[in-house]
């Protein structure tokens, strides 16, 4: 696996990959296919809201969890307030879903359009305190750009 290290590059490859004219899976895979080049992550993907909850999309990584109620964990408290969420230790984030042991740290961005949560895009980490704010500017601009699919 090659790894990106210049956070506008993975940007534009996003950016590159959408095609409004393909299914919205077929986009939601590719770009959890450019999300899991970034560096000492163990999972990445999407959870795709459906009324109250969200449900499992593309990722790239270990057997996940399909359902996720937007009254738990980080993808539903990220859903739920509509903002972006870096947890350091997931073990210290009450109501944690933990789908895999592996997982330390946690960063979840919604994706919103016309003020309405439409999914969000949730990358796991092996290590404690991996996220930053530049990964939050990141893909919150991942978002907004992923947003015109919906």
């Amino acid at each position: 696996m090659r790894y990106i290290f210049n956070m506008e590059l993975l940007l534009e490859q996003i950016k590159a990959i959408i095609d409004e004219d393909l299914p919205l899976i077929s986009n939601l895979s590719n770009a959890a296919a450019v999300l899991n080049q970034l560096e000492n992550i163990n999972w990445c993907g999407f959870y795709i809201k459906v009324k109250d909850e969200l449900y499992l999309g593309p990722f790239q990584g270990d057997v996940a969890c399909t359902r996720i109620p937007l009254t738990k964990g980080v993808c539903g408290t990220a859903a739920r307030e509509k903002k972006t969420l870096i947890v350091p230790n997931v073990n210290e984030f009450l109501g944690h879903i933990a789908c895999s042991s592996l997982s330390k740290s946690e960063i979840v961005t919604p994706i919103i359009k016309e003020g309405e949560v439409k999914a969000v895009i949730d990358i796991d980490a092996p290590v404690f305190d991996r996220f930053t704010k530049k990964d939050q500017e990141l893909l919150e601009s991942i978002a907004l750009a992923l947003s015109k699919l919906f």
